[in-house]
């Protein structure tokens, strides 16, 4: 299982990279291959590019904001979350995400 995710908050400083962390906990947990495009006060970091998104088996966009790039996905399935679904229940999260 491949998963890709941009993770963006309002103020693109904390949440942002906790919820790219708890991503990255459980993924790792659970073997789960993951990588995380982190959308914060610093731009875009960790881009994922075409083929991520393309060879991914699931594409994730957690963020409360429009993220930056977001055509990339366009005709790709993408679930969608809060940065708060992810800090208080990752597990239920990547769940969803083995359940789709």
């Amino acid at each position: 299982m491949k998963i890709i995710a941009v993770t963006a908050c309002p103020t693109g400083i904390a949440h942002t990279y906790m919820a790219a962390e708890a991503l990255r906990k459980e993924a790792t947990k659970r073997n789960i291959t993951i990588k995380i495009e982190t959308q914060g006060a610093m731009g875009i970091e960790n881009p994922l590019t075409l083929h991520d998104i393309m060879h991914a088996d699931r594409r994730l966009i957690v963020s409360d904001i429009e993220i930056d790039e977001k055509e990339r996905f366009k005709g790709c399935e993408t679930l969608t979350f809060s940065i708060e679904e992810v800090l208080t229940n990752v597990q239920l999260v990547i769940d969803q995400c083995l359940k789709s």
